[in-house]
């Protein structure tokens, strides 16, 4: 995989990665991260130019971004008649916009890099939850930054290691998102608990 993807970036240049990136962020696997740091290697070997990969790499995350944020907000309008109709689902909803317009920003920052593998999915949230698309858009852009630096930034320090890094990485990547995935699962049976005693008392 480490040699094609050389291979891809070689051939193709920085747009090789910039579609890769915006791909990713639709949550199509293909291995955008893998992309950045032989994109890095490339820099390092002065075969690529710093600027065109940072440019390149985030210009397709953040249109990524944009139009998942877009296909949620589509998607909810369509639906928001049916939805709005039974008062729990109603309600539900009205809280979910509220949580994320108090709250999405660092959800939409952290989802870019350290929880990447939600990224996508993020965006649909925010777009269907109709989150401020100013916020939306400066917080992804920030968080993109973040990881096109640090994948970029390994791939130019590791050089001729790309697997082991890359494996690290996605390691750490997966770790990340259990344990969060773990502690929301907890917070929310103990709030279901809490709800639970005070319908009792």
């Amino acid at each position: 995989m480490t040699d094609y993807l050389l291979e891809l970036v070689a051939d193709w240049g920085v747009w090789a990665l910039a579609v890769t990136t915006f791909l990713s962020c639709l949550a199509l696997p293909v291995p955008s991260s893998m992309m950045m740091l032989a994109s890095g290697a490339f820099v390092a070997s002065g075969d690529l130019a710093p600027n065109s990969v940072i440019v390149a790499a985030l210009v397709g995350a953040v249109l990524g971004d944009q139009v998942g944020y877009g296909a949620g907000r589509a998607g909810f309008s369509a639906a928001e008649t049916w939805l709005m109709r039974n008062p729990l689902r109603a309600t539900v909803l009205t809280r979910a916009q509220d949580t994320m317009q108090r709250r999405g920003a660092a959800a939409v920052f952290l989802s870019r890099w350290l929880f990447s593998v939600l990224g996508p999915y993020v965006n649909l949230i925010a777009g269907g939850a109709r989150m401020n698309w100013a916020t939306f858009t400066m917080m992804g852009i920030a968080g993109e930054f973040v990881w096109v630096a640090v994948y970029t930034g390994l791939g130019y320090a590791a050089g001729g290691q790309l697997a082991m890094v890359a494996e690290m990485l996605g390691n750490a990547t997966g770790l990340a998102t259990s344990a969060l995935v773990t502690l929301g699962l907890g917070w929310a049976i103990w709030r279901r608990r809490q709800a639970g005693r005070s319908d009792q008392s």
